[in-house]
């Protein structure tokens, strides 16, 4: 059967529609590397680059602040193409960690001490929440806001996140949108409040 020169058409515009939404799929993920490991400007390296003591004494029952130990490749160097990261959050009572995205990763949360309340929101507005106690797992899916808050005012809680990125990168919210040098008309327009408000959520946000 001939192929007229429309359909030969429709058929290269389809192909290169797969490439493209292929190329977009593999450029939203970490690269794939071409050898075993990436070394930092040298051939020889032995197990001691492969192995991170930064997370070493991370367990503190009482802490002062809202605290994240981190265990990335700007930590961890090794970690540069392995699609993998860690990172340890520490919950002093009644402490929060503000609504934020992960824009190259999604995050596993494991609890390993007290009670968390966390949530996502989906692209339909949807808010996903749960209450996890000790062993309890959460997944956060990749780019999407999310949140963990320590409700107990008696103890603190502790929690292991994974992530699927050796660098997830991190958006917070607040931070994001009223940090940022944003207009505070456009701001007080957008949130339907007054630009005093806006000023003053700024003020807090530096604090």
């Amino acid at each position: 059967m001939a192929i007229n020169s429309s359909t030969s058409s429709n058929i290269l515009l389809l192909a290169l529609t797969l490439v493209l939404a292929i190329l977009t799929k593999t450029q939203a993920n970490d690269p794939d590397i071409l050898t075993d490991f990436i070394t930092p400007n040298t051939t020889s390296v032995d197990a001691s680059f492969f192995t991170y003591s930064g997370l070493s004494g991370f367990f503190n029952p009482n802490p002062n602040n809202f605290t994240v130990i981190k265990a990335t490749m700007t930590q961890f160097p090794a970690l540069n193409g392995q699609s993998v990261s860690y990172a340890v959050l520490q919950f002093p009572p009644a402490s929060v960690n503000q609504p934020h995205t992960h824009p190259r990763a999604a995050e596993l949360l494991l609890v390993i001490m007290g009670t968390l309340e966390v949530g996502f929101i989906d692209t339909k507005n949807v808010l996903f929440n749960q209450t996890l106690i000790e062993g309890d797992m959460f997944v956060f899916p990749k780019g999407l806001v999310h949140f963990q808050y320590n409700r107990n005012h008696n103890q603190a809680a502790i929690a292991i996140s994974a992530f699927g990125s050796a660098n997830g990168g991190l958006l917070s919210v607040p931070k994001s949108v009223f940090a940022s040098g944003i207009d505070d008309n456009v701001l007080a327009k957008s949130f339907k409040t007054d630009v005093p408000t806006v000023q003053k959520i700024e003020l807090g946000l530096k604090n």
